[in-house]
Formats: structure tokens, sequence, C-alpha cells
């Protein structure tokens, strides 16, 4: 009779880390680590998609949000801080 050993998280784990995580990336062969956004932006971007795809909303204006979403999603981005930077020495 064969033991059952865990050699890894159990799925509960996998979820709550899942759950918690801050951001998610995967690791590609050529391009490496690529980041992903949390399911919740996701389904954002998908929404925004999908009313780009039905002409409800123009592409140039569906890019410009998701730009914008990204950049207020981004807490930690580079390019927000120095943007905030550069408006407080003006």
């Amino acid at each position: 009779m064969a033991d059952n050993v865990k050699t890894g998280p159990s799925h509960r784990d996998t979820v709550e880390r899942v759950r918690h995580a801050e951001s998610f990336a995967v690791t590609l062969p050529i391009v490496g680590r690529v980041g992903i956004p949390r399911p919740e932006h996701l389904a954002f971007y998908a929404a925004l998609g999908t009313l780009a795809a039905l002409e409800i909303i123009e592409w140039p204006v569906a890019v410009i949000i998701a730009a914008g979403h990204v950049l207020a999603a981004e807490e930690h981005h580079r390019t927000l801080h120095e943007l905030g930077d550069a408006l407080e020495t003006a």
C-alpha cells in the first residue's frame, strides 16, 4: 500500500495565497517574468475590451481608460512617483 505523502501546498492553501497576493507573474521561456493583473483587474479589462469590441465605446477611449486604470491601481508605480515629484516641484 502506498503512502499518500503531500509534496506541495494543498488546494485550499493555494487559493488563500492567490486571494491575498499582491501581484502575479508567469515565467515565459524567451520573455522571462511577465506580470499578470489581479483577477478583478482582468475582469475590468475584459469588460472594457467587450465594450470596445461591440463598438459601444471607441477603442482609443478604451485604451485611455485602461491606461488610467493601470496607473491608478499601481500604488508603487515609478512613473506615478516621478509625476508626483514633478508636480510638487512645479
